[in-house]
């Protein structure tokens, strides 16, 4: 499974979103100028994530997105699932052998562990340093 760049930038959204959180609406203008995004594209984001309650729309001059939750409440599953569709990197075949059949399984339960555990306060505040390099020895 690939995270295509709608759930790329929809995370960039909500992290921002998530950031602002009290300071009233922002605008995908703010948003595509800080990231060097298109604001076309994110408006086009913008709708399912609205359509799914994970934001609401503040109209007016000043107005822009929230979210409709607090933070901690938003996982990175659920904006991942409205925007790229059901967590599946491979399909499950029935007539498969078990052992590898169960391995997709545990993958796929893997990867929606991680999601499903990740908030958006846990990548709105994440403050992880340089990873470290990897050390090779021949």
């Amino acid at each position: 499974m690939k995270i295509s760049t709608k759930g790329r930038y929809g995370l960039t959204i909500m992290i921002e979103l998530a950031k602002n959180m009290g300071e009233g609406p922002l605008s995908l203008k703010s948003i595509a100028q800080t990231h060097d995004l298109s604001e076309h594209y994110l408006e086009q984001l913008i709708a399912p994530l609205r359509n799914a309650g994970l934001v609401k729309s503040i109209r007016g001059a000043y107005g822009g997105y929230i979210l409709a939750d607090e933070p901690t409440k938003i996982t990175a599953g659920d904006i991942i699932r409205v925007l790229e569709g059901p967590i599946s990197p491979v399909e499950v075949i029935e007539d498969e052998e078990p052992a590898k059949r169960e391995l997709w399984i545990r993958i796929r339960d893997a990867v929606k562990d991680v999601l499903d555990s990740t908030t958006l306060d846990d990548l709105a505040n994440y403050e992880g340093g340089e990873q470290e390099a990897y050390m090779f020895y021949i």
